[in-house]
C-alpha cells in the first residue's frame, strides 16, 4: 500500500534534516545523492501532479518497443528492421499539452500523442519507451539509468531467453527493491514457450524477482506478437495510473532506498555531569586554579602578619612581594587605565607549560571520547573535532576568566583592632623603657631622677612598674602575634577554598562554552540525524 502524502512530506523533511545536520559526517557522494534526490522530488512534485509516468525498461531483444505498440494499439514505437534498437526515449502521451513541462524536465524530446487511453482508468498517462539497459552505447544506457530514477512507475520487460540477465537484475531491478508498489514485470514473448515450459519459466522469474527484493512485484506473461496478456498488462498499468499516490510512492521509495544506505550515527547518550565536572577540574588544575588559590591564602597571611604581628619584627614581611601581585591579581588602582578593565586585563601567570598543555589536551579529548563512545566512527571523530577546536582558545580564555574573577583578597576587620592593641602595647613598653632610662641617666646630668614606683602587694610585689610595662608589652605583642597568626591561617584556608570554588566556577563557564556546548551540539546533531533516518526509512 502506497504511503500517504503526509508520510512523503515527513520523509522528505527527515532526509533534509539528515543532509543539513549530518553533512559533515556523511560521505560526500551520499550527501550529493541526497541533495539531488531532494531537488528531484521538489521538481517532480511541482510538475503535472495528475500525470503518471510509466517507464518501459528492458534488455536488448526483450521486445519493449513492440510491447509499447501493442499496449497503445498502434505502431508508435518503431521496431524490427526500421528501428532495431531504441536510441532515444519516446513518450506516448495522453493530454500532451498538460505533460509538456514534465517531459521537458525529463528531457524527453520524442513525443507521440494519443487520445484513446489504453485503459479507462489510465487517465493522464505518459508511457515512455526507453533505450536498452544493456546497450553497448554508453549514451543510450545513461538515458535508461537517468530515467529509471525519475519516472513514477517502472515496467520491466524481459524475454524467455534473457529473463535472468545479470545486468538487468543486479544493476537495475535489485537497486529498486523498495519500489515494488510501483513496479510491474512483464515476461514478453511467451508465445515462444511451450505450454509445459510457460509455468516453470514464470515461476523461475518470480523467484528471481523475489531474490531481487521485490516479492510483491507483479509478474505478467505477455506476447506483443499475439496479444496474449496485453489486456491484463493494460489493466495493471491502469491500476497504477488510477492511483494518485503512485508519484509519491515512487519518491517515498527513493527516500527509503537512499536512507537505507546511510549509516545510523549510533547511540548518543546524554552528557554525564560527572564527566563534565572531571574535565572542569582537570582544566582548572592545568590553568593554575590551585596556584591562584594558594596565592590568595599566602597573600592573606602575609598582610595579616604585617598588620597584626609584633611591630618590632612585622616590618620584615614587607620585604617580600605579595604573591597575588606577582601573579598580576593584586588589588588594582581605580583610574589606572585599560589594565584595570577586567575584560582586557591579563594575569601575570606564566604561560602553560608543556605538561599543563598536555594535561589540558588529554582532559578535553578524554571528555569528547567518553561523550561519543556510543557513536559510529565518523560521528565520534566529529565530536572530538568539536572539542579539540577549543584547545587553541582555552589558555587565553582561562587566563581572562581568572583575571575577571573577584578574589576574596580584602583584609579582615579584626586586623585593625589587633594592630591598635599592638601599637598601644609597643608604646607602653617604650614608655617603660624610657622611664627606666630616665631614672638611670638624668642624675648624671644633675637632674632629679623620676620616681619608680613598685608593686607593694600580690604576686608581683617588689616589681618596678616600668619593668612590668616592658614585660607586659613584649608578652602581649608576642601573644597577639601568635594568636593572629593562628587565626589568619584558619581564615586563609577558608579564603583558599572560597577562591578555588570561584575560580572553578569561572573555569566551568569557559569549559561549558568552549568544550561542553560544542560536544553537546554534535550529540544533538547525531540524535537529530538518527531520528530523521528512522523516519526516512519507514
Amino acid at each position: 500500500m502506497s504511503p500517504p502524502k503526509a508520510t512523503l512530506d515527513a520523509s522528505l523533511a527527515a532526509l533534509r534534516t539528515v543532509v543539513d545536520d549530518g553533512a559533515a559526517s556523511l560521505p560526500s557522494s551520499l550527501a550529493d545523492e541526497a541533495e539531488a534526490l531532494l531537488r528531484q522530488a521538489e521538481a517532480r512534485r511541482s510538475r503535472s501532479p495528475d500525470h503518471t509516468v510509466v517507464g518501459v525498461f528492458g534488455a536488448t531483444g526483450s521486445g519493449k518497443s513492440s510491447l509499447v505498440n501493442a499496449l497503445v494499439g498502434d505502431e508508435v514505437a518503431k521496431a524490427h528492421v526500421r528501428r532495431p534498437t531504441t536510441s532515444q526515449a519516446l513518450a506516448v502521451t495522453w493530454d500532451a499539452p498538460g505533460a509538456a513541462d514534465l517531459l521537458d524536465w525529463l528531457q524527453i524530446r520524442e513525443r507521440v500523442e494519443r487520445t484513446q487511453p489504453i485503459d479507462p482508468r489510465a487517465g493522464k498517462l505518459v508511457l515512455v519507451d526507453l533505450p536498452d539497459v544493456d546497450s553497448v552505447e554508453a549514451g543510450n544506457r545513461a538515458i535508461a539509468e537517468r530515467l529509471a530514477g525519475q519516472v513514477d512507475a517502472l515496467l520491466w520487460v524481459v524475454d524467455p531467453q534473457k529473463y535472468a540477465d545479470d545486468v538487468l537484475h543486479a544493476q537495475f531491478i535489485a537497486p529498486h527493491a523498495r519500489h515494488a508498489a510501483v513496479t510491474i514485470v512483464a515476461l514478453n514473448q511467451v508465445d515462444l514457450l511451450s505450454p509445459a515450459d510457460r509455468r516453470p519459466v514464470v515461476a523461475s522469474l518470480q523467484g528471481i524477482i523475489e531474490r531481487d527484493g521485490l516479492p510483491r512485484a507483479r509478474v505478467l506473461p505477455v506476447s506483443a506478437r499475439t496479444g496474449e496478456g496485453v489486456e491484463a498488462l493494460r489493466i495493471a498499468i491502469g491500476d497504477l495510473a488510477a492511483s494518485k499516490a503512485v508519484r509519491d510512492a515512487r519518491l517515498a521509495a527513493d527516500v527509503q532506498t537512499l536512507a537505507a544506505r546511510l549509516d545510523d550515527p549510533g547511540s548518543a547518550p546524554k552528557l554525564d555531569s560527572r564527566a563534565a565536572q572531571r574535565v572542569r577540574d582537570e582544566v582548572g588544575a592545568a590553568a593554575g586554579v590551585d596556584v591562584v588559590a594558594a596565592a590568595v591564602a599566602s597573600s592573606y597571611r602575609k598582610r595579616a602578619a604585617q598588620v597584626t604581628g609584633w611591630p618590632l619584627v612585622s616590618w620584615i614581611g614587607r620585604l617580600r612581594a605579595d604573591p597575588l601581585t606577582r601573579l598580576g591579581l593584586g588589588p588594582r588602582r581605580r583610574g589606572a587605565g585599560a589594565e584595570d578593565d577586567p575584560d582586557v586585563h591579563r594575569t601575570s601567570m606564566p604561560l602553560l607549560s608543556a605538561g599543563a598543555r598536555a594535561r589540558l589536551s588529554l582532559a578535553v579529548r578524554s571528555f569528547a571520547d567518553t561523550a561519543g563512545s556510543g557513536l559510529g566512527a565518523p560521528w565520534r571523530a566529529a565530536v572530538r573535532t568539536a572539542a579539540e577546536g577549543a584547545l587553541d582558545r582555552l589558555p587565553a580564555d582561562l587566563d581572562l576568566a581568572i583575571a575577571r574573577t573577584s578574589l576574596p583578597a580584602r583584609g579582615s576587620w579584626w586586623w585593625a583592632v589587633v594592630g591598635v592593641v599592638q601599637w598601644v602595647a609597643l608604646v607602653a613598653g617604650i614608655g617603660g623603657a624610657l622611664w627606666l632610662l630616665g631614672a638611670s641617666l638624668l642624675p648624671t646630668f644633675g637632674m632629679p631622677a623620676p620616681l619608680i614606683p613598685r608593686v607593694e602587694e600580690g604576686p608581683l610585689k617588689g616589681w618596678a612598674v616600668p619593668v612590668l610595662l616592658i614585660v607586659a608589652a613584649v608578652l602581649l605583642g608576642v601573644l597577639l602575634g601568635l594568636l593572629s597568626a593562628a587565626l589568619s591561617a584558619l581564615t586563609a584556608a577558608g579564603r583558599r577554598r572560597r577562591t578555588r570554588r570561584r575560580l572553578l566556577a569561572a573555569v566551568d563557564e569557559v569549559v561549558q562554552r568552549e568544550v561542553v556546548a560544542p560536544v553537546a551540539a554534535e550529540l544533538d546533531r547525531a540524535r537529530s540525524v538518527s531520528a530523521a533516518l528512522a523516519v526516512a526509512r519507514r
